[in-house]
């Protein structure tokens, strides 16, 4: 969901997600909308959503998500890293997953507006480049008892940083994106899974991500996908598990607690009872 100050309390939605049996909530970032866009509405509609340009910190929200919880998961869906200062972002992370007792998701995205990377001093055609070494460095922050990097976009000079996250080496990283080589070159290379958004086409793009990872030596069944922003129905859900997928991201809407948890409801039909 869209957490927001006009949409249902992320706190509020965390416990009642956790009290139907669902197993994580996911919240995205804009830290900013800027009014001169160029850049289309990836949604195709004429105009960006409200809720773009209301976005809570996802950082924020979702700590106090995690506090309010005991066992649900708690994930960025996603973070937009290219326009964030790398150190920083590895001390929030490693916080929250601190706090929450090693139930955070870490999942990213290279960004698709321009303007609003543009204000933060990345270039749409560099945002790849700028993602792959501020994750690098992060892990460095986080695996390291001294760290230090050195690439092309960050500089990290030996540094100390605690605490570390309770996942060891680090939460999972999953990366958002349409399937294609360079994504799944990505994903290969310093990622932990994919979350491909909308989840069609997962037939034909899984042996691909599979062969990118076999090329490069990495076992397949260590890369986890997590289908995202799904509309469900049981047909489709049997099918993502018979791909091996046992985490689908459901969407809910940007609105008033009643309107969300209408849905979050009907979601809900779809979790099978734990035996006791």
């Amino acid at each position: 969901m869209f957490a927001t100050d006009r949409s249902m309390h992320v706190v509020e939605l965390a416990r009642a997600a956790e009290e139907r049996g669902l197993s994580s909530v996911y919240a995205p970032e804009h830290t900013h909308i800027p009014t001169g866009r160029a850049t289309p509405a990836p949604t195709g509609d004429a105009e960006l959503g409200d809720q773009y340009r209301r976005t809570l910190d996802p950082f924020v929200a979702l700590t106090a998500a995690a506090t309010a919880t005991t066992r649900i998961r708690v994930g960025t869906g996603i973070c937009l890293v290219a326009q964030r200062d790398p150190i920083v972002t590895a001390k929030e992370v490693a916080t929250l997953d601190f706090l929450s007792g090693g139930r955070f998701t870490f999942g990213i995205g290279f960004g698709w507006n321009r303007e609003e990377m543009a204000d933060h001093g990345v270039t749409y055609a560099d945002r790849r480049a700028v993602v792959r070494d501020k994750v690098r460095a992060m892990q460095r922050l986080w695996q390291d008892d001294e760290a230090s990097f050195a690439g092309e976009h960050v500089r990290l000079s030996p540094s100390w940083a605690w605490p570390k996250p309770v996942q060891q080496p680090y939460p999972p990283v999953l990366i958002g994106g349409a399937a294609g080589p360079k994504l799944f070159a990505h994903i290969v290379e310093y990622a932990d899974g994919w979350i491909p958004i909308g989840g069609a086409g997962l037939t034909r793009a899984l042996p691909e991500l599979h062969r990118t990872a076999e090329a490069a030596g990495r076992e397949p069944a260590t890369l986890t996908v997590v289908p995202f922003g799904t509309v469900p129905d049981q047909g489709k859900l049997d099918h993502y598990a018979s791909l091996g997928i046992t985490e689908v991201v459901l969407q809910l809407p940007h609105a008033p607690a009643a309107d969300v948890l209408r849905v979050l409801d009907r979601h809900a039909e779809f979790v099978e009872p734990v035996a006791t």
